[in-house]
């Protein structure tokens, strides 16, 4: 058995920048269009932008909230499944047992649900006479952890609100680090010769040395108060903190909506560089991640070797 750097070298990621309009039905089938788009133009991972099937506000999360698997989850499971890609579902409104959650649903190239993340902060702000919203008055807070794993990396999730929270991208990106995990057989197939991986290992899973989350994503709906102050910024400080990709996907603005989203759906890199950036409009914004830079970037600087344990930790008090 040999230890192995669990990647292949590059893989292709895409962000659509969705126009979402007040109809369930062509935000539906606009979406998987795009998601269509993105794999004929090589993308890997696809992600979807926060609410993407419905208005972005308090009063229309009741009015479109579905069950998963419902009609929304159902319809990404298919176009995960034809075009073999790994599909992040944006948001959803979900109701659940009575009460309604913003989230994420992520499907794996054959149309399984790999996980269901719920956003975990909710965006309750009131900045004087610029912006008042509160999610709390519909939504309730998710309250797990959600990463999952491609032949490609592992990577973690979050919903807007959440990335100004950094103790939740530094639990991501530590969590399983430096630990062995297994591969299955059909992941080890698909790494192959791209991996530049010899192995004399004749069981069906591998033990490989986990990277932690090299890639989080946050579908997100900044608007046009806190877009230009804190979106890039942001991203930018959750990807050096933390050495990982950082992709943000944003609906494209309406500036009739009752709520106006920033756009600029982003990619970021972990030297903090933005590799790619959309206008407002509706948009596929691809990027070409490369985990041998970020291998490399978290050799030149070792922070995750250098961290003082012995005088603070932050700690994940559930799964």
């Amino acid at each position: 058995m040999v230890l192995l750097e669990r990647a292949m070298a590059t893989f292709r990621l895409a962000l659509i920048q969705l126009q979402v309009s007040s109809l369930k039905s062509d935000n539906l089938t606009r979406a998987c269009g795009l998601v269509r788009e993105a794999a004929t133009q090589g993308a890997k991972i696809v992600s979807l932008p926060e609410c993407f099937n419905c208005p972005y506000g308090t009063k229309y999360f009741p009015q479109y909230a579905e069950k998963i698997p419902g009609e929304s989850t159902q319809k990404l499971s298919e176009v995960a499944k034809e075009c073999s890609i790994y599909l992040i579902g944006g948001s959803v409104p979900e109701e659940d047992a009575g009460k309604f959650y913003n989230t994420c649903a992520v499907f794996g190239p054959d149309g399984t649900l790999l996980i269901k993340y719920r956003k975990l902060h909710l965006f309750d702000i009131d900045v004087p006479g610029k912006i008042t919203f509160h999610e709390s008055e519909t939504l309730s807070p998710g309250d797990s952890f959600s990463t999952f794993d491609t032949p490609y990396c592992r990577v973690g999730l979050g919903i807007c609100y959440d990335i100004r929270f950094a103790e939740l991208a530094q639990i991501y990106a530590q969590r399983g680090l430096g630990e062995f995990e297994f591969v299955p057989h059909w992941v080890r197939t698909k790494m192959g010769t791209e991996c530049g991986v010899v192995s004399t290992c004749t069981h069906s899973s591998l033990a490989v040395l986990s990277q932690g989350c090299q890639l989080l994503v946050y579908p997100g709906a900044f608007n046009l108060t806190t877009g230009p102050a804190h979106w890039e910024l942001l991203q930018r400080g959750r990807a050096v903190d933390n050495q990982v990709y950082v992709a943000t996907a944003s609906p494209a603005r309406d500036d009739q909506a009752s709520y106006v989203a920033w756009g600029h759906s982003t990619v970021v890199s972990p030297w903090g560089d933005v590799l790619a950036k959309a206008g407002t409009e509706e948009t596929i914004v691809y990027s070409d991640i490369d985990l041998k830079r970020l291998a490399e970037i978290r050799q030149q600087i070792p922070i995750f070797s250098q961290k003082r344990s012995d005088l603070y930790a932050v700690e994940a008090k559930k799964p």
